[in-house]
């Protein structure tokens, strides 16, 4: 195992999880317990979409903790004709013997005030076409519910995996806000999950030309600020933001000057 690919493993299990209480999505929520991945075979696999990254460092962890056991992973769910959905993971908690169906979700949103009417319409994808409420809906809706299926409890007792007795969500969330809004009328759950700023390109134009921009792929979302190898001149980054919002895409963007680094997207919308 490479040391970054160790670095990008931890990096992921530090990342901010935001932790959902509310009536209507009252989940349980997966809890880390502050471990540390010290040595591991796991290989980073970068030409992967975000997503499947995710799942890949979460069955890692699983794999290397303490405090778990994983009995499957990516569990395919049949009906007679179609594909009824997927299980993410189940574990069991070695410190009280509990099953866990856990479903994983590793998310990048932004706070748009104008984007809904419910607090959780608000937070949207970079791009505009997700957000944290559809996200929460398909779990409530679909992906906790898929357990009880009959095809799923055939399933798990062919393959010899005990039936989970709790459900959880283990939810990434990278949170964005405008540049100039301030954090006060957040819930504290949603505050530790900010990571930066988003803005418009006409503000990116009044930039610091003194600093060092990095363009991360989405497929290098995860990677630490660090793991970024190619930094531009503000007129180099200049352009190739513009190349991107005219193709309608948001841009993650890291700034790093001597004194700071910051994190922030440029949007097109």
């Amino acid at each position: 195992m490479k040391s970054q690919d160790l670095d990008i493993l931890n990096s992921f299990i530090k990342a901010p999880d935001l932790k959902i209480h509310s009536e209507k999505y009252s989940f349980e929520n997966f809890n880390f317990l502050n471990e540390v991945i010290v040595k591991n075979n796991f290989v980073f696999p970068e030409n992967l979409v975000l997503g499947m990254q995710a799942e890949a460092c979460f069955e890692a962890y699983l794999k290397q903790s303490i405090n778990y056991k994983l009995l499957a992973a990516n569990l395919q769910i049949n009906g007679e004709k179609e594909t009824l959905g997927e299980l993410d993971f189940i574990v069991k908690n070695l410190k009280n013997e509990q099953v866990i169906h856990i479903e994983l979700a590793c998310k990048f949103y932004l706070y748009d005030e104008n984007a809904g009417t419910t607090f959780e319409e608000k937070w949207i994808g970079p791009n505009r076409k997700d957000s944290l409420f559809d996200k929460l809906e398909k779990v409530r809706l679909k992906q906790f519910p898929l357990l009880q299926k009959t095809a799923t409890i055939q399933k798990l007792k062919a393959l010899d995996v005990e039936m989970p007795t709790s459900q959880q969500l283990c939810l990434k969330a990278f949170l964005f806000l405008p540049k100039v809004m301030e954090t006060q009328f957040l819930p504290q759950n949603y505050i530790n999950c900010i990571v930066g700023y988003w803005i418009k390109v006409t503000d990116f134009i009044e930039e610091n030309e003194d600093a060092l921009y990095g363009l991360p792929t989405k497929k290098e979302w995860l990677l630490p600020m660090e793991a970024i190898e190619t930094w531009l001149t503000f007129s180099e980054a200049k352009e190739a933001i513009e190349i991107q919002l005219q193709a309608k895409k948001s841009p993650l963007v890291y700034k790093k000057t001597s004194r700071n680094t910051e994190r922030f997207f440029v949007v097109w919308w």
